[in-house]
């Protein structure tokens, strides 16, 4: 059973609209009981870091994603807010709250002064090491981006693709079972259909 977690924020009509598209089933929950019963997890968002993990609080979801995630291995994509909560930490964070920390990077505001933040729009991606998340996505395949903040430059062993705008950042982060993305899938047609479809398929 694919479950969409529902933290009352992000895109989770689209990404439902799209697993079904690709012929699979999806619930959207906050329930523990039935994130218990997930064979795959997508944790999505839109917003701030604080309000993402003030809600994953709420819900007391904490314990059983980390029992999902680091006991059962069960695969885990995070798409944008949703990586960003699987990070240790985020500069956006008022309340200095923590991330879930399965990733060992904090988020950092963008740095470049010459650049607009957010960004907003289509990029691209550098695959820096091949995972079957990326199968079949070529050099020139382009992905929504929305975001002002993104992951720190980490070991390269969790890098897995870079994007660049102003400079180089990781936008796809792996760690095993653990999977994040900085852009949205499920605003990004064709490409990110394909994305969603290895993620269903290949874990």
């Amino acid at each position: 059973m694919i479950v969409i977690v529902d933290v009352n924020t992000g895109n989770l009509g689209s990404i439902r609209n799209v697993v079904h598209y690709l012929g699979h089933d999806a619930i959207i929950s906050s329930d523990k009981d039935v994130i218990r019963q997930a064979t795959k997890l997508i944790l999505p968002g839109i917003g701030a870091f604080d309000t993402g993990m003030r809600t994953l609080h709420q819900y007391d979801l904490i314990t059983t994603l980390n029992h999902k995630a680091l006991e059962e291995k069960t695969p885990v994509l995070g798409i944008c807010l949703g990586m960003q909560m699987m990070c240790t930490s985020s500069e956006e964070s008022e309340s200095k709250q923590q991330g879930l920390g399965w990733f060992n990077v904090p988020v950092i505001k963008f740095k470049a002064a010459h650049i607009k933040v957010p960004q907003m729009g289509w990029n691209t991606i550098t695959i820096t090491q091949q995972i079957p998340l990326l199968k079949n996505v070529t050099p020139d395949a382009r992905f929504y981006f929305c975001h002002s903040y993104h992951a720190d430059t980490p070991d390269k062993a969790i890098t897995a693709a870079t994007t660049d705008y102003g400079y180089a950042f990781p936008s796809v982060l792996v760690h095993n079972n653990l999977l994040g993305v900085q852009f949205h899938p499920e605003k990004s047609h064709d490409s990110g259909v394909n994305l969603l479809r290895n993620f269903l398929e290949n874990y």
